[in-house]
């Protein structure tokens, strides 16, 4: 029997079908994965500043936003200094770069962290003092503050993902049709809700540290 080999022509008109699909498949793909992105670094975002809010206790987070002006360049003080906690009341800090000491001395004090830092030229000590009542329901409100931000920008990243698939739905020749924009809008708000809960769970768990006396 003779085999029918199918003309150029066809394969060429089945390439350029297959094309655009498989370019807005990956479309919808980037769109998903993007938006899981955003809302995994709001999230990082939002343990940072927890991290940087104080409790009773010393921690070496609590120093990771303080900027250190070094030969000019604003300089994370924790790539400039090791931070250690002897004490669950004391914060360590020893700059690599004992000319520094000025400079890193000068950065905890414009920070206005409540603590006076000890200068014996070599390291900085801190002491932290306990907390009153009234400081520790200011930090929680800060605290809920900071979880109220990320969660607005979990549900901005999740109206932006859904719209670019609404907008990819309608685009002309488009061969998502409803049940997969609807599948993937779901998909959307199934990571927004996970990553809105995320917000509450964290900021709870700082709570109850920032209260615990």
């Amino acid at each position: 029997a003779l085999s029918v080999r199918p003309h150029a022509s066809a394969f060429v008109a089945r390439q350029a079908v297959s094309a655009p699909i498989f370019m807005d498949t990956e479309k919808l793909k980037q769109i998903q994965e993007s938006c899981d992105d955003r809302m995994g670094k709001s999230i990082n975002s939002l343990s940072q500043s927890l991290n940087s809010i104080r409790t009773g206790r010393a921690n070496p987070s609590m120093l990771d936003r303080i900027i250190v002006d070094y030969y000019g360049a604003p300089t994370p003080l924790n790539q400039l200094a090791s931070i250690s906690t002897p004490t669950a009341q004391q914060l360590v800090v020893e700059p690599y770069d004992k000319s520094a000491v000025k400079d890193v001395e000068k950065a905890l004090i414009e920070a206005d962290l409540g603590m006076s830092p000890n200068n014996d030229g070599q390291v900085l000590r801190l002491n932290v003092p306990p907390l009153t009542e009234e400081r520790r329901k200011e930090f929680a409100k800060q605290a809920r503050a900071y979880g109220e931000e990320a969660k607005v920008a979990v549900r901005n990243i999740r109206r932006d993902s859904i719209d670019a698939i609404k907008k990819l739905e309608k685009a002309k020749d488009s061969p998502i049709g409803e049940d997969e924009s609807a599948g993937a809008q779901d998909l959307v708000d199934k990571s927004a809700k996970k990553y809105t809960k995320e917000c509450d769970d964290a900021v709870a768990k700082k709570e109850k540290d920032i209260m615990k006396v």
